[in-house]
């Protein structure tokens, strides 16, 4: 419960005097377990310090990781720590651009990684982890 991604209207739940049911803005990592996403090759969340969740263990990491792969997710795209706005950019089209060309999430990824590496310190690309 302590992971989730805020989206439109999650602003809107803190102004409201009563809580309403329906959507809250709000996508928790115990709603995603929920989802059938077996269908979904590849979710990009690159947002700050999405792959970050809670040690439990030796059961794993818990949060938006563990969630999405327990919803059926093959390859998930996330950031293990604060990377600035313009980096992340470059990083995100340079990896969409490769992976039209070359249709292989892996390869794709790599590639993006190396070609980062050339032109940046490992601070502005090496947060963004590919998870199997």
């Amino acid at each position: 419960m302590r992971s989730g991604i805020a989206l439109a209207g999650a602003n809107d739940m803190w102004n409201r005097d009563i809580y309403a049911e329906g959507e809250d803005g709000v996508l928790t990592a115990q709603e995603v377990t929920t989802l059938n996403l077996r269908n979904a090759d590849l979710v990009v969340l690159s947002a700050c310090e999405t792959g970050l969740g809670d040690i439990k263990g030796n059961e794993g990491v818990y949060g938006l990781q563990r969630a999405f792969k327990m919803a059926g997710v093959k390859f998930l795209i996330m950031s293990l720590w604060q990377v600035p706005d313009q980096e992340t950019s470059e990083f995100m089209i340079l990896f969409y651009s490769k992976l039209i060309v070359q249709k292989d999430i892996r390869n794709a990824f790599s590639d993006t990684q190396k070609e980062m590496s050339a032109k940046y310190d490992p601070y502005f690309w090496a947060a963004f982890v590919l998870i199997e």
